[in-house]
Protein backbone atom coordinates (compact mmCIF):
# COMPACT_ATOMS: atom_id res chain seq x y z
CA UNK A 1 0.00 0.00 0.00
CA UNK A 2 1.52 3.32 -0.83
CA UNK A 3 1.98 5.93 2.25
CA UNK A 4 -0.17 9.24 2.30
CA UNK A 5 1.89 12.09 1.47
CA UNK A 6 2.28 14.17 4.33
CA UNK A 7 0.06 17.62 3.28
CA UNK A 8 3.36 19.84 3.59
CA UNK A 9 5.58 18.13 1.67
CA UNK A 10 4.36 20.05 -1.70
CA UNK A 11 3.46 23.10 -1.20
CA UNK A 12 1.08 25.47 -2.77
CA UNK A 13 3.38 28.11 -4.88
CA UNK A 14 3.34 31.37 -4.08
CA UNK A 15 3.62 34.63 -5.82
CA UNK A 16 7.66 35.22 -4.93
CA UNK A 17 10.32 33.59 -3.55
CA UNK A 18 11.40 36.56 -1.97
CA UNK A 19 7.77 37.71 -0.52
CA UNK A 20 12.29 43.72 16.47
CA UNK A 21 14.29 42.11 18.11
CA UNK A 22 17.98 43.86 19.01
CA UNK A 23 20.11 41.70 20.59
CA UNK A 24 22.38 42.72 23.59
CA UNK A 25 25.43 42.10 22.16
CA UNK A 26 26.67 41.80 18.66
CA UNK A 27 27.72 38.74 16.92
CA UNK A 28 30.12 39.62 14.13
CA UNK A 29 31.04 37.69 11.22
CA UNK A 30 33.73 35.20 10.90
CA UNK A 31 35.26 34.43 7.42
CA UNK A 32 34.75 30.83 6.48
CA UNK A 33 36.87 28.69 3.97
CA UNK A 34 34.97 26.89 1.06
CA UNK A 35 35.46 24.13 3.81
CA UNK A 36 32.27 24.67 5.46
CA UNK A 37 30.31 22.73 2.22
CA UNK A 38 32.26 19.69 3.32
CA UNK A 39 32.02 19.83 6.63
CA UNK A 40 27.80 19.90 6.11
CA UNK A 41 27.98 17.86 3.53
CA UNK A 42 27.08 14.49 5.46
CA UNK A 43 24.11 15.90 6.77
CA UNK A 44 22.44 17.06 3.46
CA UNK A 45 23.68 13.78 1.84
CA UNK A 46 21.61 11.87 4.56
CA UNK A 47 25.25 9.81 5.37
CA UNK A 48 26.71 10.26 8.95
CA UNK A 49 30.10 8.85 9.13
CA UNK A 50 31.98 7.86 12.33
CA UNK A 51 33.64 10.54 14.07
CA UNK A 52 31.97 13.22 11.77
CA UNK A 53 30.67 16.62 13.41
CA UNK A 54 26.90 16.62 14.98
CA UNK A 55 25.62 19.17 12.62
CA UNK A 56 22.38 19.25 14.60
CA UNK A 57 24.32 20.11 17.80
CA UNK A 58 27.16 22.42 16.38
CA UNK A 59 24.12 24.66 14.95
CA UNK A 60 22.20 24.94 18.33
CA UNK A 61 24.67 26.59 20.11
CA UNK A 62 25.23 28.75 17.29
CA UNK A 63 25.25 32.34 17.78
CA UNK A 64 27.83 33.70 15.75
CA UNK A 65 27.27 34.96 11.78
CA UNK A 66 29.43 33.18 9.30
CA UNK A 67 30.18 34.62 5.84
CA UNK A 68 31.14 33.13 3.17
CA UNK A 69 34.17 33.70 1.03
CA UNK A 70 34.61 32.96 -2.36
CA UNK A 71 37.83 32.06 -4.18
CA UNK A 72 37.09 33.24 -7.47
CA UNK A 73 37.61 37.04 -8.23
CA UNK A 74 34.29 36.88 -9.75
CA UNK A 75 32.69 36.06 -6.41
CA UNK A 76 34.54 38.20 -3.89
CA UNK A 77 32.04 40.32 -2.14
CA UNK A 78 31.92 43.72 -0.88
CA UNK A 79 29.98 42.96 2.05
CA UNK A 80 31.61 44.18 5.05
CA UNK A 81 31.33 41.85 8.52
CA UNK A 82 28.47 42.93 10.29
CA UNK A 83 26.46 41.96 12.87
CA UNK A 84 22.82 41.00 13.79
CA UNK A 85 22.08 44.02 15.16
CA UNK A 86 23.15 46.01 11.39
CA UNK A 87 20.89 43.52 9.65
CA UNK A 88 17.97 44.89 12.19
CA UNK A 89 19.62 48.17 10.81
CA UNK A 90 19.63 47.30 7.24
CA UNK A 91 15.69 46.42 6.79
CA UNK A 92 14.68 48.90 9.42
CA UNK A 93 13.61 46.14 11.99
CA UNK A 94 12.55 43.81 9.26
CA UNK A 95 10.06 46.63 7.90
CA UNK A 96 7.34 45.64 5.72
CA UNK A 97 8.33 48.53 3.62
CA UNK A 98 11.06 46.36 2.76
CA UNK A 99 9.57 43.24 2.00
CA UNK A 100 10.61 41.70 -1.27
CA UNK A 101 8.90 38.29 -0.89
CA UNK A 102 7.85 35.32 0.91
CA UNK A 103 8.72 31.68 0.06
CA UNK A 104 8.29 28.49 2.25
CA UNK A 105 11.23 29.71 4.05
CA UNK A 106 10.06 32.96 5.45
CA UNK A 107 10.12 36.42 4.54
CA UNK A 108 12.51 37.82 2.52
CA UNK A 109 13.79 41.45 2.95
CA UNK A 110 15.94 44.11 1.09
CA UNK A 111 18.35 45.43 3.07
CA UNK A 112 21.21 48.11 2.82
CA UNK A 113 24.14 47.40 4.82
CA UNK A 114 26.18 50.26 6.22
CA UNK A 115 28.57 50.00 3.43
CA UNK A 116 25.44 51.07 1.11
CA UNK A 117 25.60 47.22 -0.12
CA UNK A 118 22.04 45.87 -0.78
CA UNK A 119 21.64 42.43 0.01
CA UNK A 120 18.38 40.11 0.20
CA UNK A 121 17.96 38.89 4.11
CA UNK A 122 16.09 35.89 4.32
CA UNK A 123 13.93 35.71 7.76
CA UNK A 124 12.98 32.32 8.42
CA UNK A 125 9.25 31.45 9.71
CA UNK A 126 9.00 31.19 13.55
CA UNK A 127 6.52 27.84 13.37
CA UNK A 128 7.34 25.24 15.95
CA UNK A 129 4.81 23.20 13.97
CA UNK A 130 6.58 23.07 10.53
CA UNK A 131 9.52 20.60 11.73
CA UNK A 132 10.44 20.96 7.88
CA UNK A 133 12.25 24.59 8.40
CA UNK A 134 15.35 24.07 9.86
CA UNK A 135 15.99 21.60 7.31
CA UNK A 136 15.39 23.80 5.03
CA UNK A 137 17.62 26.36 6.84
CA UNK A 138 20.38 24.18 6.50
CA UNK A 139 19.88 22.95 2.86
CA UNK A 140 19.91 26.36 1.40
CA UNK A 141 23.34 26.94 3.65
CA UNK A 142 25.27 23.79 2.73
CA UNK A 143 24.06 24.11 -0.95
CA UNK A 144 24.39 27.62 -1.71
CA UNK A 145 28.24 27.21 -0.19
CA UNK A 146 29.18 24.73 -2.57
CA UNK A 147 28.09 26.39 -5.86
CA UNK A 148 29.87 29.18 -7.87
CA UNK A 149 28.09 30.08 -10.61
CA UNK A 150 26.95 33.37 -12.90
CA UNK A 151 23.35 31.68 -13.08
CA UNK A 152 22.64 30.76 -9.92
CA UNK A 153 22.16 33.46 -6.34
CA UNK A 154 25.27 33.58 -4.00
CA UNK A 155 25.24 33.23 -0.16
CA UNK A 156 27.06 35.84 1.82
CA UNK A 157 26.35 34.55 5.20
CA UNK A 158 23.97 32.98 7.59
CA UNK A 159 22.95 33.62 11.45
CA UNK A 160 21.03 31.50 13.79
CA UNK A 161 20.80 33.51 17.23
CA UNK A 162 18.39 32.28 19.45
CA UNK A 163 15.00 32.01 17.36
CA UNK A 164 15.86 33.81 14.72
CA UNK A 165 17.28 32.07 11.40
CA UNK A 166 19.00 34.31 8.95
CA UNK A 167 20.56 33.76 5.37
CA UNK A 168 22.03 36.63 3.78
CA UNK A 169 21.78 36.29 -0.04
CA UNK A 170 22.77 38.00 -3.20
CA UNK A 171 19.97 41.15 -3.95
CA UNK A 172 18.65 40.61 -7.51
CA UNK A 173 16.16 43.94 -7.84
CA UNK A 174 14.24 42.85 -11.17
CA UNK A 175 11.52 40.66 -9.70
CA UNK A 176 11.28 36.92 -10.57
CA UNK A 177 10.37 35.44 -13.95
CA UNK A 178 6.22 34.95 -13.31
CA UNK A 179 6.07 38.59 -12.17
CA UNK A 180 7.47 39.36 -15.84
CA UNK A 181 4.77 37.05 -17.09
CA UNK A 182 2.34 38.38 -15.36
CA UNK A 183 3.32 42.27 -16.84
CA UNK A 184 3.60 43.27 -12.74
CA UNK A 185 7.92 43.70 -13.83
CA UNK A 186 9.24 45.18 -16.44
CA UNK A 187 7.45 46.08 -19.68
CA UNK A 188 7.09 42.09 -21.29
CA UNK A 189 9.15 39.69 -22.29
CA UNK A 190 10.33 39.15 -25.89
CA UNK A 191 10.63 35.72 -27.34
CA UNK A 192 14.07 36.35 -27.58
CA UNK A 193 14.54 37.10 -23.65
CA UNK A 194 12.45 34.23 -22.91
CA UNK A 195 14.64 32.40 -24.76
CA UNK A 196 17.74 33.52 -23.19
CA UNK A 197 16.32 33.33 -20.14
CA UNK A 198 15.26 29.47 -20.53
CA UNK A 199 19.35 28.74 -21.87
CA UNK A 200 20.35 30.80 -18.32
CA UNK A 201 18.08 28.12 -16.34
CA UNK A 202 19.36 25.21 -17.94
CA UNK A 203 22.79 26.39 -17.54
CA UNK A 204 22.16 26.50 -14.49
CA UNK A 205 20.73 23.35 -13.37
CA UNK A 206 23.10 21.56 -15.98
CA UNK A 207 25.94 23.25 -13.51
CA UNK A 208 24.08 21.82 -10.28
CA UNK A 209 23.80 18.00 -11.87
CA UNK A 210 27.27 17.79 -13.87
CA UNK A 211 29.71 20.64 -12.25
CA UNK A 212 29.59 19.90 -8.28
CA UNK A 213 30.64 17.44 -6.97
CA UNK A 214 28.36 15.36 -5.84
CA UNK A 215 26.15 16.47 -7.84
CA UNK A 216 22.87 18.49 -6.64
CA UNK A 217 19.07 17.95 -7.25
CA UNK A 218 17.05 21.59 -6.53
CA UNK A 219 13.33 20.35 -6.24
CA UNK A 220 12.16 23.51 -6.58
CA UNK A 221 12.58 24.55 -9.93
CA UNK A 222 9.83 26.98 -10.87
CA UNK A 223 8.92 30.60 -12.07
CA UNK A 224 8.86 32.49 -9.23
CA UNK A 225 11.87 30.79 -8.33
CA UNK A 226 14.10 32.23 -11.12
CA UNK A 227 15.09 35.66 -10.64
CA UNK A 228 16.15 38.34 -13.27
CA UNK A 229 18.29 40.52 -13.28
CA UNK A 230 18.44 44.22 -14.30
CA UNK A 231 20.22 43.23 -17.53
CA UNK A 232 17.56 40.50 -17.81
CA UNK A 233 19.76 37.44 -17.12
CA UNK A 234 17.89 34.49 -14.96
CA UNK A 235 19.54 33.40 -11.67
CA UNK A 236 18.18 30.56 -9.77
CA UNK A 237 17.46 30.75 -6.08
CA UNK A 238 15.93 28.65 -3.47
CA UNK A 239 17.69 25.86 -2.81
CA UNK A 240 15.52 24.96 0.70
CA UNK A 241 14.39 21.69 -1.02
CA UNK A 242 17.52 20.51 -2.15
CA UNK A 243 19.25 16.89 -1.96
CA UNK A 244 22.93 16.01 -2.85
CA UNK A 245 22.84 13.61 -5.35
CA UNK A 246 24.26 10.24 -3.59
CA UNK A 247 27.95 9.51 -3.93
CA UNK A 248 27.55 5.31 -4.76
CA UNK A 249 28.58 5.17 -8.31
CA UNK A 250 25.95 2.17 -8.47
CA UNK A 251 22.67 3.82 -6.94
CA UNK A 252 20.09 4.90 -9.55
CA UNK A 253 17.97 6.80 -6.92
CA UNK A 254 17.69 8.27 -3.76
CA UNK A 255 14.50 6.85 -2.00
CA UNK A 256 13.28 10.34 0.40
CA UNK A 257 9.75 11.90 0.63
CA UNK A 258 8.39 14.28 -1.99
CA UNK A 259 9.04 17.91 -2.15
CA UNK A 260 8.35 20.82 -3.99
CA UNK A 261 5.41 22.84 -5.84
CA UNK A 262 2.05 21.37 -6.77
CA UNK A 263 2.24 21.89 -10.53
CA UNK A 264 6.03 21.39 -11.13
CA UNK A 265 6.70 17.68 -9.00
CA UNK A 266 7.91 14.93 -11.03
CA UNK A 267 4.55 12.49 -11.35
CA UNK A 268 7.18 9.30 -11.09
CA UNK A 269 8.93 10.82 -7.83
CA UNK A 270 5.75 11.38 -6.26
CA UNK A 271 4.98 7.82 -6.84
CA UNK A 272 8.00 5.83 -6.55
CA UNK A 273 9.38 8.42 -3.84
CA UNK A 274 12.85 7.72 -5.90
CA UNK A 275 14.21 11.26 -6.79
CA UNK A 276 16.86 11.29 -9.63
CA UNK A 277 18.37 14.16 -11.64
CA UNK A 278 15.69 13.69 -13.96
CA UNK A 279 13.00 15.19 -11.51
CA UNK A 280 14.37 18.63 -12.23
CA UNK A 281 14.51 17.77 -16.25
CA UNK A 282 10.86 17.23 -15.25
CA UNK A 283 10.09 20.53 -13.66
CA UNK A 284 12.29 22.18 -16.70
CA UNK A 285 9.76 21.06 -19.04
CA UNK A 286 7.05 22.63 -17.12
CA UNK A 287 8.97 25.83 -16.89
CA UNK A 288 9.48 25.71 -20.81
CA UNK A 289 5.99 25.44 -20.92
CA UNK A 290 5.13 28.33 -19.08
CA UNK A 291 7.64 30.69 -20.41
CA UNK A 292 5.99 30.01 -24.13
CA UNK A 293 2.36 30.11 -22.82
CA UNK A 294 2.40 32.64 -20.38
CA UNK A 295 0.40 30.25 -18.07
CA UNK A 296 0.73 29.18 -14.68
CA UNK A 297 1.26 25.24 -14.15
CA UNK A 298 -2.26 24.59 -12.83
CA UNK A 299 -5.00 27.62 -13.99
CA UNK A 300 -8.35 27.10 -12.07
CA UNK A 301 -10.23 29.45 -13.47
CA UNK A 302 -10.24 28.04 -16.68
CA UNK A 303 -11.93 25.44 -18.59
CA UNK A 304 -11.63 21.70 -17.24
CA UNK A 305 -9.47 20.75 -20.69
CA UNK A 306 -7.14 23.74 -19.93
CA UNK A 307 -6.68 23.84 -16.09
CA UNK A 308 -3.74 21.55 -16.65
CA UNK A 309 -1.35 23.49 -18.79
CA UNK A 310 1.00 21.22 -19.66
CA UNK A 311 -1.77 18.75 -20.93
CA UNK A 312 -3.47 21.60 -22.86
CA UNK A 313 0.00 22.81 -24.34
CA UNK A 314 0.97 19.34 -25.44
CA UNK A 315 -2.35 18.90 -26.89
CA UNK A 316 -1.98 21.58 -29.19
CA UNK A 317 1.17 20.82 -30.24
CA UNK A 318 0.08 17.89 -30.80
CA UNK A 319 -2.28 18.84 -33.02
CA UNK A 320 -0.34 21.10 -35.23
CA UNK A 321 -2.22 24.17 -33.43
CA UNK A 322 0.83 25.17 -30.74
CA UNK A 323 0.20 28.84 -31.99
CA UNK A 324 -3.08 29.05 -29.96
CA UNK A 325 -0.84 27.80 -26.91
CA UNK A 326 1.40 30.97 -27.49
CA UNK A 327 1.70 33.63 -24.84
CA UNK A 328 -0.79 36.49 -26.32
CA UNK A 329 1.63 39.00 -25.79
CA UNK A 330 4.14 37.28 -28.15
CA UNK A 331 4.12 38.47 -31.73
CA UNK A 332 3.44 35.65 -34.39
CA UNK A 333 6.08 36.09 -36.69
CA UNK A 334 7.59 32.89 -38.59
CA UNK A 335 10.85 33.26 -36.48
CA UNK A 336 8.69 33.46 -32.77
CA UNK A 337 6.69 30.95 -34.35
CA UNK A 338 9.57 28.15 -35.11
CA UNK A 339 10.78 29.27 -31.40
CA UNK A 340 7.57 28.35 -29.41
CA UNK A 341 6.98 24.71 -31.60
CA UNK A 342 10.93 23.74 -31.25
CA UNK A 343 10.81 25.13 -27.33
CA UNK A 344 7.36 22.82 -26.68
CA UNK A 345 8.72 19.78 -28.69
CA UNK A 346 12.04 20.26 -25.72
CA UNK A 347 9.79 20.40 -23.35
CA UNK A 348 7.07 17.25 -24.63
CA UNK A 349 10.44 15.44 -24.06
CA UNK A 350 11.31 17.01 -21.03
CA UNK A 351 7.57 15.79 -19.33
CA UNK A 352 7.95 12.33 -20.64
CA UNK A 353 6.48 9.85 -17.70
CA UNK A 354 9.47 7.69 -17.42
CA UNK A 355 12.87 9.29 -16.30
CA UNK A 356 14.75 7.36 -18.96
CA UNK A 357 12.74 8.92 -21.75
CA UNK A 358 13.98 12.51 -20.67
CA UNK A 359 16.89 13.86 -22.02
CA UNK A 360 20.12 15.06 -19.95
CA UNK A 361 20.01 19.15 -18.90
CA UNK A 362 22.90 19.30 -20.70
CA UNK A 363 21.16 18.32 -23.77
CA UNK A 364 18.25 20.49 -22.91
CA UNK A 365 21.06 23.32 -23.34
CA UNK A 366 22.43 22.24 -26.75
CA UNK A 367 18.99 21.85 -27.93
CA UNK A 368 18.10 25.27 -26.84
CA UNK A 369 21.58 26.47 -28.17
CA UNK A 370 20.25 25.50 -31.95
CA UNK A 371 16.97 27.09 -30.81
CA UNK A 372 18.38 30.51 -30.52
CA UNK A 373 21.22 30.33 -33.38
CA UNK A 374 18.14 29.65 -35.63
CA UNK A 375 16.24 31.76 -34.60
CA UNK A 376 18.75 34.66 -35.25
CA UNK A 377 19.65 33.15 -38.79
CA UNK A 378 16.06 33.81 -39.41
CA UNK A 379 15.62 37.09 -37.89
CA UNK A 380 18.76 38.30 -39.51
CA UNK A 381 17.39 37.05 -42.95
CA UNK A 382 14.24 39.28 -43.34
CA UNK A 383 14.18 42.70 -44.05
CA UNK A 384 12.10 43.58 -40.71
CA UNK A 385 14.89 41.68 -38.57
CA UNK A 386 15.00 44.55 -36.16
CA UNK A 387 11.54 44.43 -34.97
CA UNK A 388 10.03 40.74 -36.08
CA UNK A 389 11.37 39.62 -33.28
CA UNK A 390 9.53 42.19 -30.61
CA UNK A 391 6.65 41.53 -28.63
CA UNK A 392 3.34 44.01 -29.83
CA UNK A 393 3.78 47.45 -28.40
CA UNK A 394 6.68 46.91 -25.95
CA UNK A 395 9.16 49.09 -26.22
CA UNK A 396 12.64 48.55 -26.89
CA UNK A 397 14.93 48.70 -24.06
CA UNK A 398 18.70 50.06 -23.52
CA UNK A 399 19.68 47.10 -20.75
CA UNK A 400 19.76 44.58 -23.84
CA UNK A 401 22.43 47.20 -25.48
CA UNK A 402 25.40 45.64 -22.84
CA UNK A 403 24.31 42.33 -22.42
CA UNK A 404 26.33 39.44 -22.88
CA UNK A 405 26.46 35.73 -23.02
CA UNK A 406 27.61 33.85 -20.27
CA UNK A 407 28.02 29.87 -19.48
CA UNK A 408 28.23 29.20 -23.43
CA UNK A 409 30.49 29.84 -25.95
CA UNK A 410 29.40 31.46 -29.30
CA UNK A 411 29.63 30.37 -32.35
CA UNK A 412 28.63 27.09 -34.49
CA UNK A 413 29.08 24.57 -32.28
CA UNK A 414 27.99 24.62 -28.72
CA UNK A 415 30.49 24.33 -25.60
CA UNK A 416 29.63 24.40 -22.10
CA UNK A 417 31.55 26.84 -19.71
CA UNK A 418 31.22 26.54 -16.17
CA UNK A 419 31.68 29.65 -14.41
Amino acid sequence: MKKALHPTMIRQDSSSLHDQHKPRAKNYFKVVSRKLAAVFTALLSGKRKKGSIDVNKMQKNNTRVKRISFSTSTYQSTVSDFSFEDICKATVNFSPENKIGEGGFGTVYKGRLKDGSLVAVKRAKKDKYDQGLPQQFKNEILTLSKIEHLNLVRLFGYLEHKDEQIIVVEYVGNGNLREHLDGVRGNGLEIAERLDIAIDVAHAITYLHTYTDPPIIHRDIKASNILITEKLRAKVADFGFARLATEDPTATHISTQVKGTAGYVDPEYTRTYQLTDKSDVYSFGVLLVELMTGRYPIESKKPVKERVTIRWAMKRLKEGEFVIAMDPKLRRSPASNMVVENVLKLAHQCLAPVRQSRPTMKKCVEVLWGIRKDYKDRVSSTTAASTSHCSANFPYRNAKSDRHLFGIQEGDSYGFISA
